[in-house]
Order: C-alpha cells, then structure tokens, then sequence
C-alpha cells in the first residue's frame, strides 16, 4: 500500500491527497469544488461531532436548525458581512421554474437567518440568553480546493448566541474558545496556541475573533476553530431589541463560533506518515484489528482463538474487528489497516494460540511486542491510552522545534525563506511559527502578505503582558505579541 502513498518529502499536498483517496475518506464529486465523505470518513467526523456536541450541550445550549436559503436582502442589513462573504456567495435566481422575487443565498453562514428569527422570540432579558448550535452545512464558492481543507460545500457546527449584556457575551466567546482547545487538544492530539485574529483577519460582521491555530507537518498554520464576538452589529442591523431590567430598551449582544470538517484534514496532515493515516485512538472508527495467520488445518483453531480474543477486546471497551476476509494475505492486511490508520493490529497464529499470547504493533511507533491473550483487553486500553499522549507529544515536539523568536524583518523572512505557496512546499519546508512584536498596523500587515505570503495567525493570548520593544516588521512601537506563519 505504501507505493500509493507519495512521499512527504517530495511532495506534501499530494501526499495529503493520496492519504485522503486510499485510506477512502473522501473523493471527488462531479460538482466541482465539493466532495463525497465516504463512510469511513464520516465515521471520523461524527465522533469529532459527538464529542463537540457533549461540550457544547454541558455548556447549556440546544441544538436548532434554520433554512439553507437566505433572502439576499438579509445579508445586505451588515455591511461588513456581505462586503465580506460577496466573492463567495452561491445565489438561486430562479424556483419551480419561475424567476424569484428576490435572490436567494445558499448559506454560507448563517448569522443572518438566524437574527431575523431571534427578533421575533426575543422582547425582554427574561428571553436572554438564547444559546443556539446549527449542525449543517454550508457553501463558500471557493474557487481552489482541496478534500476536507477547502471546499465549496462543507459541514459544520455554527454556535448563535444572544445575550443581555456586552460581559456575558464575552464570556461566551472565550468559554468556546476553550472548549474548542481542549476538544482538539485532548481528543484530535492538536496543540493548539489560542489568540485573537487581527483586525484584518477577523470574521467579517465582528468587532473580535478569536482562533486556536495548529501546526501541520509542513510547518504551515491550520486554523481550527474560531469563535467571534458579534457586539451588537447583528442585533442592531436585525432592530432585535429588548426590555432590560430597568425598563429601557437596548440592543442584544452577540456571539458566533465554529468548527468544521477541516479539522479531519488537520488530523490528516498532522500525525499521518508514509505508510498513511494514523489518528489519534480517540477518533479512530476501529481502535483495532485483528489479523490471523494460519494454514489449512490451523484455520479453525486460530479463528476461534481470534474471536475469543475480540471478546474480550469489546469487553473491555475496545472498538475491534476480526479481519476474517480469506482472499488477501496477511501482508496485504497488515499494510491496508496501517493505511487505514487503525491504532492497534493483533496478529495471531497457531503459536500464539500455543503460548496463549497475541503479537501486538502500534500504528504509531511500529513497535511489536506479544501480550498474553487474558491480559489482552486491558492492555490493549493502556496502550491507545499511550498512543494518544504520544501523538499529541510528538505535535507539540515537533511545533516547538520549528517556533523561533523574531527581532525584526530581515530575521523573520529568512525563516521562511523563498516563496511558498499553498500547493507547494515539503514536510521539511522552511519556516514555521514566528513568534515577533507588532505595532498593531494594516499596511505592515499587508505588506508582509504581498511580500511572503505570511499572516498573522493570532495574538496569542497568554503573551501579551508586558509587552515592550519595537516592531519586528517596520520599527515602531510594539502593541502586541503575534504568531506568523504561512496557513491554509
């Protein structure tokens, strides 16, 4: 299997997309720029989504849903909004064969819709705060594409909330925030830096965004999840007032936050290797395999040792399965399950059966070790228990080594040397993270785009104390502390 694979080193996006196809994740639709997530894939993402779902009903809020068309009209209410989402609308002229009113948008997200609703429900703060989730998807006409990074149509989860004062709905913001990094962290092993998006990278509608930001094995940055404090730009734009406890009226406060099926392509591009997937056991839909090795007159005697051992494995919690299938060789199996990212294989065959043992291998490492068949089930937790912090470990390892400090812009664009775009690059590319001072300027900003199509990622909000010194970008006095990178 691995010759299907195409080597990190010499190129990274094809890479990526092999593992994608061959460990049957996704494919490609016949429209373009949209995908087909194939039942292994979807597997993947409903325990991501399971997971997000916990989190998000622990924290009080329900889930809803609201239309997939959106009145032009309603977009337009937020200038800022629809200045934003213009280039990537998808628009229905026409219904039933008959030419519409008005426009209609497919959304591409869904702030909008929902305000209009939230007008109606909402009169008094004894109505606040709603706190709404949307599982749905979404279409953004992107017009350079990639399965699961980027494409036309995705899905998602988009958090809506209104509040009755400016600090509940800040608070809201960062709760997300954290508990979309903790999610990633713990279960899709990402370390993640959580900081705020500058002025000219925040979501269009906000008056901040926030982001957790991770490290691919190309040393590109991935935003993972953002969540946005909306002020009362959509509750004025939609007139959703209300009565506050000393008989005024005022304006809701608002906040939105999401994660999508990107977040499989981050799994993807950082823990996979050249052999294929490898996911973190948490996500995995089959935590192990097992494999039997036996000849004719061993076949019934390993079979049902086999099925002994997958027992116990489901007994003690494991997701397994027993590779039974008689027209592939064990080889053969061995390198599709390590293609399909299954954390665990246990292989066994009549000595084992003999010894009372199962030859057990990572996914991970690579390292075999027999393990006796009565201890097989726990042994088994304690080790997916190992692969996960040894994943998030090695992220983490691997994040720290290509983070530099930067003094100023000479030193910041030699770390990232010559230009690479999007669809170039190798895992042993240049850069990385830059960790620098920033003025707080558009124009120094923007130029560093135009120059080396290098952004900033986020101002980390554990390092922004103390900040003093100059620019590393154009001199002047520094505002912030900010991560560079090239991204996705």
């Amino acid at each position: 299997m691995a010759e299907k694979i195409t080597p990190r080193g010499v190129d990274y996006s094809q890479w990526y997309i092999d593992i994608v196809l061959n460990a049957k994740l996704a494919d490609y639709s016949p429209v373009k720029g949209c995908m087909v997530i194939r039942p292994r894939g979807y597997a993947i993402w409903e325990r991501i989504q399971a997971e997000m779902d916990r989190r998000f009903k622990e924290t009080g809020h329900q889930n809803a849903y609201f239309p997939l068309l959106i009145p032009m009209s309603f977009l337009k209410k937020e200038a800022e909004h629809v200045e934003g989402f213009a280039p990537e609308l998808a628009v229905v002229t026409i219904g039933g064969g008959e030419e519409l009113d008005e426009p209609l948008v497919v959304r591409p997200t869904s702030e909008t819709i929902i305000w209009s609703m939230y007008k109606n429900w909402i009169q008094s703060y004894r109505d606040l705060p709603l706190l709404y989730n949307q599982w749905a998807n979404v279409m953004r006409w992107e017009k350079r594409t990639r399965l699961f990074l980027r494409t036309a149509e995705f899905l998602w989860q988009e958090g809506h909330t209104a509040h009755e004062t400016e600090a509940e709905a800040v608070e809201e913001t960062m709760k997300m925030l954290e508990v979309y990094r903790d999610v990633v962290e713990r279960h899709l092993c990402l370390p993640v830096i959580a900081g705020r998006k500058s002025e000219a990278e925040k979501f269009a509608g906000a008056v901040a965004t926030y982001s957790i930001e991770a490290m691919m094995q190309d040393k590109k940055a991935l935003q993972a999840g953002t969540s946005h404090f909306l002020g009362q730009n959509f509750g004025k734009a939609f007139d959703v007032q209300f009565q506050t406890r000393d008989g005024k009226l005022d304006y809701a406060w608002a906040t939105s936050w999401g994660t999508s099926t990107r977040l499989i392509g981050a799994v993807i591009m950082t823990h996979s290797d050249d052999k294929g997937l490898v996911l973190p056991p948490s996500l995995a839909p089959d935590q192990a395999v097992i494999v039997p090795i036996y000849k004719n007159d061993t076949k019934a005697a390993v079979l049902a040792y086999g099925e002994k051992i997958l027992a116990d494995l489901k007994a003690a919690g494991v997701r397994a399965i027993f590779d039974t299938d008689d027209t592939q060789s064990p080889g053969w199996k061995f390198a599709q399950h390590e293609m399909n990212g299954v954390p665990l294989r246990i292989e066994i065959g009549p000595r084992d059966l003999e010894a009372g043992k199962a030859m057990v291998a990572r996914r991970d490492t690579g390292e075999k070790a027999p393990i006796e068949a009565v201890a097989l089930g726990a042994a088994a937790r304690e080790l997916l228990d190992a692969i996960q912090k040894n994943l998030y470990d090695r992220a983490r390892a691997f994040r720290e080594a290509n983070t530099k400090v930067v003094s100023d812009r000479a030193e910041l664009l030699a770390f990232y040397g010559a230009d690479q775009g999007e669809d170039a690059g190798t895992a042993g590319a240049t850069g990385g993270f830059a960790e620098g001072l920033w003025c707080g300027g558009r124009d120094c900003e923007a130029a560093l785009k135009a120059e080396a199509k290098v952004t900033i990622r986020c101002l980390p909000l554990d390092r922004q104390e103390g900040v003093s010194g100059k620019c590393c970008l154009c001199g002047a006095a520094a505002r912030h502390r900010a991560i560079f990178a090239r991204a996705y």
